[in-house]
């Protein structure tokens, strides 16, 4: 299209010309500065990102090792394993139980508030006595079978290791429903003699707290941060819903669980990129956010090149047009002109004026106009003339028809003493021969030719000893509407000879009209046999070349309708057992 377009207009040349010179040198320049910013603005952000996620991961860890120093300090409490192993002996005196409660509650309680990340502390047995910080609930343990919980066989297993679990709401403290969100950190707590298991301890980090450092860190606009365990479970997220859930996203929990700081995945047909980084737990934290995010710098450094390259390309082709329309303004109105005359309007002339070869070739395109348009003048006049010449004759054929065949049939009533008919069809030829010579030009309305037609009838009706019945019915007003003589008679005459003739019944006629517009549609409808099918197919695909008298009158009617009626106008023929119909769309011309 662009080779098409450049071959065709030197304008377009002038303008591309310009556009080239400008803007090549400005393509390449932006193009080598935008891979230059974009480098480093793609490298500050794997940095930032990175610091962000590392800081992230460093707070983590501290918190974690608040939690798990704790339990190790509890476990390690010799005042507290001695109390743990004589309850579970029931060698307590009275005295001694109450004071061992009273130790190991208060030093739970003293315990958590050195840390304000530690929540809840507790020192469970299967059996006997446990004990726990704050709002410890013995009710709330005494409802659950603590062996069969599954932190409680996890400690077991990991024998004496930590055992770390993801956020959750707390099972033990405060009253019906209210419990905190915490993280937990679970481990057994075993004899110092032997080494047996003799209670379990759980150490509740802040859930809260831990979500507040979370949510903290920010990644791009939508971006947040969540932590998985070894195997990708996510264990800490604001959506407390996907805890202990495995990461859905197949791609980014294939980048989760290999050792790379950084990664790509896609989500919903939206790219992202992540940042991971490990904590000292073995858990990591992972950052997500979409790339068109923490890359919206680059995006507004492409944005101004391309708006910058706009601008220059628009002042190149503003400057390409004006030296271009200087030059091809007389060549783009001279062609245009040619077109219009190529679409047949002939009433246009050039109006440049210039002494270069441009304005004598405007002169010359004026005066070639004038010679074609008289040229075409003369052939439409002789065209014209010569149509009108067939329909006289057209015309001239029809009327002696007619009449040799009404003077033949008074001449057999005359001859069959038949004296009454022969005078009553004497008189009828009379009428209608007097009508037709008091008539003179092409038109008629039609309501003069309705009146000939009902004389004509008169004379049929004799011919043939039928009855035939007239019906007409029109708009108000349509009556006077312009006709050409002898349109509506062939018709009429073709439905009685070859229609109701045949039947040797009375035959009905109706003809209707309504107005349509800038124009009238006439419908000439009989009941007779109809016309013979391949007869009918003739005349509908060439009436012209049909010489008997019914191709002959239909020919008059298909040329008059032709010469005298706007293109669109048109003759259509229905014909079956039940009758024929004729519709006759007559549409002005402009």
């Amino acid at each position: 299209m662009i080779n098409e377009l450049l071959k065709k207009r030197f304008a377009a040349k002038v303008i591309v010309a310009i556009l080239i010179v400008c803007l090549i040198p400005t393509i390449f320049s932006s193009f080598f500065f935008y891979h230059s910013a974009s480098d480093i603005v793609k490298e500050n952000v794997r940095e930032s990102s990175l610091q962000i996620a590392r800081q992230a991961a460093d707070s983590l860890s501290y918190i974690f090792s608040n939690g798990s120093d704790m339990a190790d300090l509890i476990y390690s409490n010799e005042r507290i394993q001695e109390i743990v192993k004589k309850d579970l002996q029931e060698s307590l005196s009275p005295a001694e139980f109450e004071s061992s409660q009273e130790y190991i509650t208060s030093y739970l309680n003293s315990t958590i508030y050195s840390s304000s990340f530690v929540r809840i502390i507790y020192v469970l047995k299967d059996n006997g006595t446990s004990w726990g910080s704050g709002s410890f609930s013995p009710f709330k343990l005494s409802k659950v079978d603590l062996p069969e919980l599954d932190w409680v066989k996890k400690s077991i297993e990991k024998d004496g290791e930590l055992v770390w679990e993801g956020l959750q709401y707390d099972h033990f403290s405060g009253a019906g429903e209210n419990t905190d969100l915490v993280l937990p950190i679970s481990r057994v707590m075993k004899d110092f003699d032997n080494l047996h298991n003799i209670a379990y301890i759980q150490v509740c980090l802040d859930g809260n707290a831990i979500l507040e450092k979370i949510n903290q860190l920010k990644l791009g606009k939508t971006g947040h941060f969540f932590v998985v365990d070894e195997e990708g479970t996510i264990m800490i997220d604001s959506d407390i819903q996907t805890i202990n859930s495995p990461v859905e996203n197949k791609d980014l929990r294939k980048h989760i669980l290999n050792n790379k700081q950084e990664f790509q995945y896609k989500e919903n047909k939206i790219n992202y990129y992540g940042v991971k980084q490990q904590i000292g737990n073995g858990w990591s934290i992972i950052g997500v956010v979409p790339v068109s995010e923490i890359t919206g710098e680059i995006s507004t450094i492409q944005r101004i090149i391309i708006l910058a390259s706009a601008l220059f390309g628009i002042v190149a082709i503003f400057i390409g047009v004006i030296l271009a329309k200087r030059v091809t303004e007389p060549v783009k109105v001279l062609t245009n002109q040619m077109k219009l005359v190529g679409k047949g309007n002939f009433n246009v002339r050039t109006s440049v004026n210039s002494t270069d070869e441009i304005g004598m070739m405007s002169i010359q395109f004026n005066k070639m106009i004038n010679q074609v348009e008289h040229l075409l003048d003369k052939v439409k006049e002789e065209q014209f003339q010569k149509q009108e010449a067939e329909l006289r004759a057209i015309k001239h054929r029809i009327n002696p028809h007619f009449l040799f065949n009404t003077l033949s049939t008074i001449r057999w009533l005359v001859q069959f003493k038949q004296t009454e008919r022969a005078n009553h069809a004497l008189s009828a030829l009379s009428l209608l021969l007097e009508a037709n010579m008091g008539k003179t030009g092409t038109f008629i309305t039609i309501k003069e030719e309705l009146e000939m037609i009902k004389k004509f009838m008169v004379i049929l009706q004799i011919r043939y000893e039928q009855t035939f019945f007239l019906h007409t019915q029109f708009d108000k007003g349509l009556e006077e509407f312009l006709i050409p003589r002898m349109v509506l008679q062939p018709i009429v005459e073709n439905a009685i000879f070859h229609g109701i003739v045949p039947t040797g019944q009375e035959g009905t006629i109706a003809i209707s009209g309504r107005e349509i517009n800038n124009g009238v549609e006439i419908e000439i409808r009989d009941n007779g046999i109809g016309f013979d099918h391949e007869l009918l197919k003739q005349l509908k695909q060439s009436p012209n070349e049909t010489n008997s008298f019914v191709g002959i009158g239909l020919r008059h009617v298909y040329d008059s309708i032709k010469l005298y009626f706007h293109q669109d106008s048109k003759v259509e023929l229905q014909s079956s057992k039940e009758g024929t119909i004729v519709k006759l769309i007559l549409i002005l011309k402009k």
